[in-house]
């Protein structure tokens, strides 16, 4: 989907480009960025001198990665980079900075997963008629909230990423929009699911009224959740596994589905939630049934999160 330059000026389309997905997704690899923004060029030439000119002028910098046999360059924006994205002001101002150090730490493969998940949907939006872009999911945005389960904290959540994703069938235009989780089996099935119990948490929470001595009629106690400040509707929760062989990834699901039916905060909530995998994800599409439900019978569902057969 086309999108507005908000890159440096002085440089070419594609390199301006680039600069606003590294400056949205923080650490993205050449690979990535050439299906993100050339899709149309069979190879990369093209696109990789453009990301050339960026670091000879001092906005990028790179990183080599080892994968599948070979070194590939993992890019980021340099503070100047970011600066002069911020400077054209046509993106939400990120606070994060990338610097080699944390390009190589211990983030990088859950980074350039989530990126990976993004690109899945795109992807397949190009491939269905549908709408989603470059820009269009963005990381790590924090929704605060309270849990009456730990009283006087104040709690946020920060989706790996908010995804937004328009679905064209017909003439029937539909915006979705989902939070994303990517799993790389590096933490406990626990902890796992207490990430699922605060998504219904922070569904039922609804901000207390302002303190203050106004008139008692002005204090009335408010009944909208916190969440319609941000949303029409609240979005489906997709979680996207990775990292380890397909059979554990199953029992990884099914346990997760057990923690889930055994939370009553999460029972009783209607926060629809999926799982499937990366690789389900990349190769079938997010409209195939590749996601199992949470919660309830465990027939596959497509991103909607309605079953295969009430989807047909």
């Amino acid at each position: 989907m086309p999108y507005a330059h908000a890159g440096p000026t002085g440089l070419g389309r594609i390199a301006q480009q680039a600069a606003t997905v590294l400056y949205q997704h923080r650490l993205v690899s050449t690979r990535q960025l050439h299906q993100l923004i050339t899709p149309h060029h069979t190879r990369a030439e093209y696109l990789r001198r453009q990301l050339h000119t960026l670091r000879e002028a001092g906005l990028a910098d790179t990183v080599g990665r080892r994968a599948t046999g070979q070194t590939e360059l993992l890019w980021w924006l340099t503070e100047r980079g970011a600066q002069a994205v911020e400077s054209v002001g046509l993106l939400p101002q990120r606070p994060y900075r990338m610097s080699p150090e944390a390009a190589l730490g211990p983030l990088q493969e859950h980074t350039l997963a989530t990126a990976e998940a993004g690109l899945a949907f795109v992807t397949w939006a190009r491939r269905l008629g549908h709408e989603c872009g470059p820009l269009d999911w963005s990381p790590e945005i924090a929704h605060y909230y309270r849990d009456d389960a730990r009283p006087g904290e104040d709690l946020a959540l920060i989706p790996d990423a908010v995804l937004n994703y328009v679905h064209t069938e017909a003439k029937q235009r539909t915006l979705l929009t989902f939070f994303i989780e990517v799993d790389r089996t590096q933490m406990t099935i626990a902890r796992l699911a207490q990430k699922l119990h605060a998504y219904a948490a922070y569904h039922q929470f609804t901000p207390p009224p302002p303190s203050g001595r106004g008139p008692r009629p002005a204090r009335r106690i408010s009944s909208t959740p916190a969440w319609r400040s941000r949303y029409a509707v609240f979005p489906r929760l997709l979680l996207v596994l990775t990292g380890a062989s397909d059979a554990r990834l199953a029992r990884r699901t099914a346990d997760l589905r057990s923690l889930a039916a055994a939370d009553p905060v999460l029972a009783t909530s209607s926060v629809r939630a999926g799982v499937t995998t990366l690789d389900q994800l990349r190769t079938e599409g997010p409209f195939a049934p590749v996601f199992t439900p949470v919660l309830g019978p465990a027939g596959q569902a497509d991103a909607w999160l309605r079953t295969h057969k009430a989807a047909a």
